[in-house]
């Protein structure tokens, strides 16, 4: 179905790889309207094609916490406060959260003591948060600005599915 050939952190212009990766997302989801299913496709095509990640997933707003939803990787913590963690300042604050070094971050919670850098991306619905896009690498300063912009296209799409 897909020719999966990683996008590499190192590469100097992602752009071209990210609009890939966000064609072949829509063509994953393509007339499927379970959330689950798409979710967990994604994170599959995540985790595969994005280099040096070792997990790529969601978690799914629930009151006031997330709770783990489709992934790929290592078991993961089950639910996480809102405002706690990376993933949780990310459903709090509605913002990208970009860390570099992950034991550098105040209230960090560790799933994986591999994970040195990690990027959340919140996902909306009317201005409320539903879900967040997590994806760790055991390389430090893994996640660059391109890789955020590139993500982000992808969180935006993945907005109108959920």
């Amino acid at each position: 179905m897909f020719q999966l050939e990683p996008l590499s952190s190192a590469d100097n212009d992602k752009t071209d790889s990210y609009q890939r990766l966000l064609e072949q997302v829509k063509s994953l989801t393509l007339n499927e309207p379970n959330m689950i299913a798409n979710l967990a496709n994604i994170s599959s095509l995540l985790f595969w094609q994005l280099k040096e990640v070792n997990w790529a997933g969601f978690y799914l707003s629930e009151g006031d916490q997330l709770v783990l939803g489709p992934f790929q990787g290592k078991p993961a913590c089950i639910r996480i406060p809102v405002g706690k963690g990376v993933c949780g300042i990310a459903a709090a604050t509605g913002e990208v959260q970009r860390v570099a070094n992950v034991h550098q971050f105040a209230g960090h919670i560790a799933c994986d003591t591999h994970t040195n850098s990690e990027i959340v991306l919140p996902l909306k619905k009317q201005g409320e948060i539903q879900a967040v896009l997590d994806i760790d690498s055991p390389v430090l300063d893994r996640f660059d600005e391109q890789d955020q912009k590139g993500l982000l296209a992808i969180a935006s799409y993945m907005e109108s599915l959920i």
